[in-house]
């Protein structure tokens, strides 16, 4: 007899053992057609696993993130299937999942085109149709050599001399086609027809360049044809809005190989980064923030004290000078502390509050580079509070009321709440962990956020509470962080003086809104797609002249312009009216002031918006009260 425990806590009782797809029959035929994988004590497993003993079992569907995932697993072993039909030659490395997708590494001489995908797709679909069953076979190690060294796949063997002895192999066998994996797998292909082949790209074997260079195929899959429908027009718009291109476009900044993840800024990229950081300074100044700035670099041994060279030393740019090592800062909490220490500092000074833009280096891989979303050198808005036990609770409230306060400004207002706890790599006492960890969860509990557990994922130092902003396209991304800190304080002896005269260990917080400016004005670009909101474009307004008669006048508007505040500049080249329009158009120019004999006579200008629109003639006066209305 077996008995099944099933999540609504009802139990089934078999006579015999039978398989999860038994057991989905039996609970009713839509269940049965939409099982994908089970759960059987908490374990996934193929639906094909036998159910030996009494067990709490659990039957996944598509709409079920484990389920999802085994669809995308299932669909790369469908891709490598596909492959091998067409390409008998090929080589097949290894073939995971990602967000939203899988890829698989494959060695082939030939180098594969977008033409090619489309092939490979339309096999793939062939294959789907036949609805074909997906066997799971567990083997010893000798047969799995065996097998691969017959398929000719030594990518496959290289993977099997790491695998443990004692750890289980298990094979798939996809009709003529045989893979090797850990699963869980989907039984029957009829429930991987939402794909789609994405790219091509390059990859060294195991992420090692002195490795062989593979070819990677990228693909995507969803539960039905509505939501990979949604997602590839998604990838669409944000294929658009790519902040590289735009970037370029805008004439914002750009990389070089002289310095790779270092962006070069140029005249509107500095003027957008100056516009942020301005307005950064100042909403710092109304939450009672002090500014400060510490050195770039700083001597190995304070690293090393602090914790940060055993737990991220390997992303810390070195040097040397008159045989002293040093450290490039990755980070800016060890200077803020050197600042905490100079003085005897006393509970009355309690909270402190250190804000710096601060200038990092980290030595990230170069495979890992993207744009301005991940860079080697950034800027930090990043700020310190040292404060007592008893002020942390209002401390963590008052960081998450701004990080709310400031997104809202920048146009974010769906957020959503995390909270990362102890990873395994980390300094400090599991006591103090416990202490941090309960002071987060209580600040978010008292201000009825809804947040959710990320187990594991804090930094070494320190629990955290993580913000991810949803994009104007749906995309979501982390950006700012608040971080309790028990440990740094007392590494690196900060102390102050309490009420009763005894010297006492700060709790130390670590705040960052925007994370890296760097970062965060490429979401910024993408978010809005390069049309910035009038308060942040990096040029507000461009006066343009219809004839060089209106070259004098033209500068006059501008300039009084300029002198109120505005960011407006003039365009008096020698071009057609429609070209500079056009091109200022393309620019995302907010607004465009066009000037003729009309405009002069009556001292104003003719206003139209980037999009096109005509918004009709204003005098000077009444244009700024317009933009004063638009900030």
């Amino acid at each position: 007899m077996v008995q099944i425990t099933l999540p609504d806590n009802s139990k089934k009782t078999y006579k015999n053992p039978l398989t999860v797809e038994d057991l989905a029959a039996d609970v009713g035929p839509g269940l049965a057609k939409a099982a994908v994988v089970g759960k059987i004590d908490g374990v996934l497993v193929d639906c094909s696993q036998r159910i030996e003993k009494d067990s709490s079992v659990e039957i996944l569907t598509a709409k079920d993130p484990e389920g999802l995932e085994a669809i995308r697993h299932s669909c790369a072993h469908l891709l490598a299937h596909a492959l091998k039909q067409l390409y008998p030659e090929v080589q097949l490395a290894i073939g995971p999942t990602i967000e939203n997708g899988f890829y698989y590494d494959i060695h082939l001489k030939k180098s594969l085109t977008e033409e090619d995908l489309a092939s490979i797709e339309a096999r793939m679909k062939l294959l789907i149709k036949k609805e074909y069953q997906v066997i799971r076979e567990v083997v010893d190690r000798k047969k799995a050599i065996s097998t691969f060294k017959s398929r000719k796949e030594p990518y496959k063997l290289e993977i099997i001399s790491d695998i443990p002895e004692k750890e289980i192999i298990a094979l798939y066998h996809h009709e003529e086609y045989i893979d090797m994996c850990r699963g869980p797998h989907i039984t029957n292909t009829r429930h991987l027809s939402a794909f789609k082949l994405t790219k091509i790209a390059g990859a060294y074997w195991r992420g090692d360049s002195n490795n062989k260079m593979l070819q990677r195929i990228y693909g995507t899959a969803w539960p039905s044809k509505k939501e990979l429908d949604e997602y590839l027009k998604q990838i669409e718009e944000a294929e658009k809005r790519d902040h590289r291109k735009l970037g370029k476009q805008l004439d914002l900044f750009h990389f070089q190989e002289e310095s790779p993840g270092m962006p070069f800024w140029h005249p509107q990229g500095k003027l957008l980064y100056n516009q942020i950081e301005s307005f950064m300074r100042e909403k710092q100044v109304e939450y009672g923030y002090k500014e400060i700035h510490t050195p770039a670099i700083l001597d190995i041994s304070l690293w090393k004290k602090s914790g940060h060279t055993e737990k991220f030393g390997q992303g810390m740019f070195r040097t040397e000078s008159e045989s002293r090592q040093y450290a490039i800062k990755p980070m800016n909490c060890p200077g803020h502390v050197q600042v905490f220490n100079h003085g005897l500092r006393s509970y009355k000074e309690l909270p402190l509050r250190f804000s710096e833009f601060g200038s990092c280096t980290r030595d990230e891989p170069s495979g890992t580079l993207h744009g301005l979303m991940r860079v080697r050198g950034f800027v930090q808005d990043d700020a310190h509070i040292f404060c007592t036990n008893e002020q942390v609770k209002s401390e963590v409230s008052d960081c998450i009321d701004m990080v709310f306060d400031v997104y809202k400004e920048f146009g974010f207002t769906d957020i959503q709440v995390k909270m990362a706890t102890r990873p395994d790599k980390r300094v400090g006492s599991d006591e103090v962990w416990d202490k941090s960890e309960k002071a987060l969860e209580n600040v978010l509990n008292s201000k009825k956020l809804d947040w959710e557990l990320l187990p594991g994922e804090g930094a070494f130092y320190g629990p955290k509470i993580e913000f991810h902003l949803r994009d104007s396209i749906g995309r979501v991304w982390q950006c700012g962080t608040i971080q309790v800190d028990f440990s740094t304080p007392e590494k690196l002896d900060a102390k102050y003086v309490t009420e009763d005269g005894e010297r006492e260990i700060p709790v130390m917080l670590h705040r960052a809104i925007l994370g890296s400016f760097e970062r965060f004005i490429g979401i910024l670009i993408e978010h809005y797609g390069g049309a910035f909101p009038f308060w942040l474009a990096p040029t507000q307004a461009i006066v343009i002249n219809i004839t060089d008669k209106q070259s004098s006048y033209s500068l006059k508007v501008s300039d009084s312009l300029k002198k109120i505040g505005f960011r407006v500049e003039s365009d008096l080249r020698k071009e057609k009216i429609a070209y500079k329009i056009r091109d200022h158009s393309m620019q995302k120019v907010p607004y465009l002031l066009i000037v003729g004999d009309k405009e002069i006579k009556e001292k104003g200008v003719s206003l139209r918006n980037r999009t096109g629109e005509d918004l009709g003639f204003m005098t000077t006066d009444e244009l700024v009260i317009y933009f004063n209305k638009s900030l």
